[in-house]
């Protein structure tokens, strides 16, 4: 029975749409507003899956209204939802933006960077083209032409108009950032590691440049320049074990016992910070076994061994707890057999 009437509505709503008509404009505000605020069973996606969000996002019973919500919305949650900023744009907004008042700027940024998310280079011009018209000169939209160009792969043009912003205001942190990632995605790390120290002189708080700047001195192999990057990220941030565990690893790649004996340190402070932390935990190991086979003093050597056994325990009881895999002692056993040279036995 249910099959028919699903079958009588289709032929219907194909024939001429007679069942969506008889729905009143007060019953479908009335569904978007419960389906917005979440009184329905089903969530977005779901409802999205079974075509019945599908049925209202047209151009018969989507407003521009409607559109100006969803965007809005998207903003504030900081969703990209690039896919579907694009087909709103293409089938609502596109000749009604006008008609969103004071977001009209908001939504053309909007629309553009979901344009070059989609490699909608043609949407993205015309709506930096609206935009320069409204704001000539403006170094925001001069972002934006340089962030289309750098999608469409045109490096130097996209320079010259990182430069001209840089020469107009220095104290612009965007232009420079987008500089250093363009010199990165050409593979001149020097440039891009020259560029960023620069920047680091002006804007010295920035967690994430000095996290960059690291990565790029490991990809060159000075890893004692970025120990320093990591000392730096971890003054800012103290209380990060995931922190003190890169620096440890850049400390314990360098090699010697100096190092080793700090990675060890930095190890064992990420594992006072997050105990399940099985890296940190493996690399106290590591560390402590090394101190333990070296030319130290008796007494530290002996001390090292009852730390790599207790931190070996400590990762034995994790892994049993977090292991989805049943009856896993022949894998423990041959892991064991592989790393017998890092074996240590207790005293």
């Amino acid at each position: 029975m249910l099959i028919e009437k699903a079958v009588t509505f289709l032929v219907s709503f194909l024939r001429g749409n007679i069942h969506i008509r008889l729905i009143s404009r007060k019953s479908i505000k009335i569904f978007k507003r419960n389906l917005w605020t979440k009184k329905m069973s089903l969530n977005y996606e779901e409802m999205c899956w079974k075509g019945v969000v599908n049925a209202f996002q047209t151009t018969e019973f989507l407003c521009v209204t409607d559109v100006r919500d969803y965007f809005r919305k998207w903003r504030e949650d900081n969703e990209r939802r690039s896919d579907d900023v694009i087909q709103l744009w293409e089938a609502v907004l596109e000749d009604k933006v006008i008609k969103t008042g004071n977001e009209k700027n908001l939504i053309l940024e909007q629309v553009i960077v979901a344009a070059l998310d989609t490699a909608r280079f043609d949407i993205a011009g015309k709506c930096i083209k609206e935009l320069s018209s409204e704001f000539p000169g403006s170094l925001r939209v001069m972002k934006f032409k340089a962030m289309r160009l750098e999608a469409m792969e045109r490096y130097n043009d996209a320079l010259e108009v990182l430069d001209a912003i840089i020469a107009k205001d220095e104290t612009n942190a965007a232009p420079r950032k987008r500089k250093v990632a363009i010199l990165k995605a050409k593979g001149r790390r020097i440039e891009a590691i020259r560029e960023l120290n620069e920047y680091l002189k002006k804007f010295m708080s920035d967690q994430e440049a000095w996290h960059e700047l690291c990565n790029l001195y490991l990809a060159e192999g000075d890893y004692a320049k970025a120990a320093f990057c990591m000392e730096e990220v971890l003054l800012h941030n103290p209380h990060s074990h995931l922190i003190h565990q890169r620096l440890a690893e850049i400390r314990y790649t360098m090699g010697g016992m100096d190092n080793i004996e700090l990675a060890r340190t930095y190890f064992s402070q990420a594992i006072k910070l997050n105990p399940k932390n099985l890296r940190a935990l493996y690399g106290f190991y590591l560390c402590c076994t090394m101190i333990a086979n070296s030319r130290a003093v008796g007494t530290k050597r002996k001390e090292a061994q009852k730390m790599a056994q207790w931190a070996l325990n400590q990762t034995s009881v994790l892994t049993a707890r977090r292991s989805t895999i049943e009856n896993n002692e022949e894998l423990i056993d041959a892991l064991e057999g592989a790393f017998a040279n890092l074996d240590v036995k207790s005293i």
